[in-house]
């Protein structure tokens, strides 16, 4: 099954943009109080939950939240506990080229041989290209718009580059 490495700041958080962001209520038993009280949290619209579920993929955290994303979002978007990508050493390239991402490698990596979509909003050509080398399998590295977080047009993209992947025709990046 292809795996789905998840982003949260600028991805499920949107922030940067020159208006006020929709606030959404805790969906009940969502998270413990502790987790809640996060000053973002009410950011994130919990109906990515079931989207993110329905695209068939397992997903998997690729972000610095490390565990606080199963104990804050997985509860809030409905989400069981998910893997986590343990980084090598934040901001750590690797020795990559000038303007890999640090996550790319460590990404690579986990996914090994399997079919992957990255969703974040620091993803460039450069780490496409990187990325179209040293991955055997088929990657989509789709960025995320920071100041909108996940929409429709993102959901609509990862899902044509699967429908497309699971056809065998060829995927455009």
């Amino acid at each position: 099954m292809t795996l789905l490495f998840l982003d949260v700041d600028g991805t499920l958080i949107p922030f940067g943009a020159p208006r006020p962001y929709p606030v959404f209520e805790a969906p009940v038993g969502a998270a413990p109080a502790e987790a809640v009280a996060h000053p973002l949290l009410d950011r994130v619209d919990p109906a990515l939950g079931p989207r993110l579920a329905g695209l068939g993929c397992d997903l998997v955290w690729a972000t610095t939240w490390m565990e606080d994303a199963n104990v804050c979002l997985s509860p809030w978007l409905g989400l069981p506990r998910l893997p986590l990508v343990d980084w090598p050493g934040e901001e750590d390239d690797g020795g990559g080229p000038a303007g890999l991402h640090w996550k790319t490698r460590p990404l690579v990596d986990w996914a090994g041989n399997r079919p992957f979509v990255w969703l974040d909003d620091e993803i460039t050509d450069v780490d496409r290209a990187w990325t179209a080398a040293h991955h055997s399998a088929p990657a989509l590295l789709h960025r995320v718009d920071h100041r909108h977080g996940l929409t429709d047009a993102d959901f609509a993209a990862v899902a044509e580059w699967l429908r497309l992947r699971l056809s065998g025709a060829p995927a455009v990046p």
